[in-house]
């Protein structure tokens, strides 16, 4: 009960803090947006080739729209020593991953949410039948970006290159996830909507790998 509280805590302040500047959420939304309206001008696809190619796009602007998000995860937390003080008040360090956890994975999704009905104008392909089974798909595959990149955010954040550290380390790692949340869109957008339950499948054992090696290393990761 213990980590559960002091997460449920943590998590309110990470979402007061953004709900109140808003910095992350008009970032992450203004960058996904000019990608797919560009795309969709330099390509100008068919619908055919919207639903082959328009996941793989979505999904990508996705993945490079994270990476801008989860930047300042641990950054804002090295300003007056915060971290430490953090470690300090919770009784297992988990919790403050979670709490980060939690808060990127509400943002990402949030944001694939509102951009999802212009991605269906720009692109020409209805999503209302296959609306839920979309949201578990973005929810599956945000939470594995969500997870990797909190991790990687606090290893990356007390390095010299940090602007530059996680980009590369977390696009090679998510590219997995990547092709996978893709492939599973690009079954739930065809003309007869189907469920790639393989690629399901590998989100979900991905997701619960990366938490559970978050859990077993995450006192490790906010040491270093």
């Amino acid at each position: 009960m213990g980590v559960l509280s002091n997460t449920a805590a943590l998590l309110g302040k990470e979402l007061r803090t953004e709900f109140r500047s808003r910095e992350l959420l008009t970032t992450t939304i203004v960058f996904i947006l000019i990608v797919l309206v560009l795309f969709s001008f330099t390509f100008d696809p068919t619908v055919g080739e919207s639903r082959r190619f328009g996941p793989g796009l979505l999904w990508l602007a996705f993945l490079f729209a994270a990476s801008l998000m989860l930047q300042p995860c641990f950054l804002r937390e090295l300003n007056n020593d915060t971290l430490s003080a953090l470690r300090l008040s919770v009784s297992d360090p988990f919790a403050i991953f979670l709490a980060k956890l939690g808060a990127n994975t509400l943002f990402l999704l949030l944001t694939e949410l509102l951009l999802l009905p212009i991605f269906a104008i720009l692109y020409n392909i209805p999503v209302a039948a296959v609306f839920a089974k979309l949201v578990m798909v973005f929810f599956l595959g945000s939470l594995g970006v969500s997870t990797a990149g909190t991790a990687l955010s606090a290893i990356s954040a007390q390095a010299r290159m940090r602007e530059l550290m996680l980009p590369l380390l977390l696009l090679p790692l998510l590219t997995p996830v990547l092709v996978a949340s893709t492939e599973v869109t690009i079954g739930l957008l065809d003309r007869q909507p189907f469920v790639q339950w393989k690629g399901v499948g590998f989100l979900a054992v991905f997701d619960v790998v990366f938490l559970t090696a978050l859990w077993i290393f995450g006192e490790y990761l906010l040491e270093e």
